[in-house]
């Protein structure tokens, strides 16, 4: 609006030749320049900018745009559209209350810009003078054709005036509605993410609930489950009975696997083990997820890719989540890909972030479960993904990261997880 205004001054006294009060306008703009560098200042501070601050510097906006109006023909001047400007915005930022506040005042200053302005001299229409009539008539028809032609030129450039108001203060609405308006919708998104993201917490923790409730009901069968196995395992040895001794040994290599997983869900050192974790080298990670991996799976073929120019020095929160969340990725895949083409794993980072990949050979992917990954668990598990991938989704989110699905061009399914590193300098600021 300032720059408007100065735009608007120049023409009007250097290009239409017309006089204005040239020190007061300035005077004004220079005001108005000067409440601008206050309100950026005071943007700086931490303290938030409050309704009726926003409310008073808009009326100080209205009081500016009066003064300029008084000094250049009040209500005649075709400007007088621009008040709208402040009103608008008013209703579109404030309550209900502060817009009506901003009729009353924008009228207010409108009617009084009747009754008290500084005319137009220089434009305003000429009588002429009786006593020409009489003295000689005819330079008195000379005289009255020239305030003829004055009143036509007057009443065009009024017209003029009325047609380039309309226009300014149309492009200066349809500018600050639309900017507002795009405002709103950013703040429209930001607030529904943020409800889902609330969401998706509310049922995190209740699958973290049910797991401890679940965790405390497992602990005693699978208890009596291990004593019975290894008594088992001493009445019949190896020597007598190798096949069911082997039997044996897996069965307990299962349940020391549930018991490990439930100590972690247990609601006294679960959380701590859960959520803690220390700094170490990104690629000795990456081969501890590998090796726990394949335990696991020690029979699926793995296609193992690292590209990284800055291996190491590179460096990550070790979480116990994260490295579930990546084992649980990779079991899924090794469940869709067929036996001889197995799973492949793409490691690449620089300083700030790691990207991994990890791609199976199956059928892909539904269109459902990529809609609705992370936002609920799947209800269908038909390729062993459930409340596993919506667990997975929380936990890459609260960590910084960012996980997507897609299928590959080549076929197969793939999971593409981005995270934040810990450079050199941030290690050391922290410790």
């Amino acid at each position: 609006m300032i720059l408007c205004e100065v735009v608007l001054i120049l023409l009007t006294v250097h290009l239409l030749s017309i006089k204005l009060p040239e020190q007061q306008l300035w005077l004004i703009v220079l005001s108005t320049s000067a409440v601008n560098v206050y309100t950026s200042m005071r943007m700086q501070a931490e303290e938030p900018v409050t309704e009726l601050e926003i409310f008073s510097q808009i009326c100080i906006d209205v009081f500016a745009i009066a003064a300029l109006l008084y000094l250049t023909g009040g209500a005649s001047n075709p400007i007088t559209w621009v008040f709208l400007l402040p009103l608008i915005i008013t209703a579109i930022m404030l309550p209900q209350a502060y817009a009506w506040y901003m009729v009353i005042l924008t009228t207010s200053m409108y009617t009084m810009l009747i009754a008290f302005n500084v005319p137009l001299p220089s434009i305003e229409p000429h009588i002429p003078d009786s006593t020409v009539m009489m003295s000689n008539m005819e330079s008195y028809q000379m005289i009255q054709h020239a305030h003829d032609m004055s009143d036509k030129s007057y009443f065009s450039l009024h017209l003029f005036g009325m047609w380039f108001g309309f226009v300014f203060s149309a492009g200066l609405v349809a500018f600050f509605v639309v900017e507002l308006a795009r405002t709103l919708r950013v703040q429209e998104r930001s607030l529904s993410q943020a409800r889902e993201n609330a969401l998706r917490d509310e049922r995190v923790v209740a699958l973290g609930t049910l797991a401890a409730s679940a965790a405390h009901d497992m602990g005693t069968p699978l208890g009596t489950i291990a004593i019975l196995s290894y008594e088992l395992e001493q009445e019949y040895p190896n020597h007598r009975y190798p096949e069911l001794y082997d039997k044996m040994r897996i069965i307990q290599q299962q349940i020391s696997r549930c018991k490990e997983a439930l100590s972690v869900m247990s609601a006294s050192a679960g959380e701590m083990r859960a959520e803690s974790g220390g700094v170490i080298r990104l690629i000795d990670y990456i081969d501890d997820v590998i090796m726990q991996w394949r335990s696991h799976q020690p029979d699926t073929k793995l296609n193992y890719f690292i590209d990284s120019d800055v291996a190491v020095e590179a460096k990550i929160i070790a979480e116990l989540t994260l490295t579930h969340s990546l084992i649980n990725i990779l079991n899924n895949a090794a469940e869709a890909s067929p036996s001889n083409l197995g799973v492949e794993f793409h490691a690449s980072w620089d300083l700030d972030n790691i990207t991994i990949k990890i791609r199976d050979f199956g059928p892909g992917f539904p269109q459902d479960i990529v809609d609705s990954a992370g936002k609920q668990p799947v209800v269908s598990k038909k390729r062993g993904l459930g409340v596993g991938l919506f667990l997975t989704y929380s936990t890459i989110n609260r960590l910084g990261g960012i996980i997507k699905l897609y299928n590959s061009e080549s076929g197969g399914a793939v999971v593409e997880i981005t995270l934040p590193l810990l450079n050199t300098e941030t290690t050391n600021d922290d410790y």
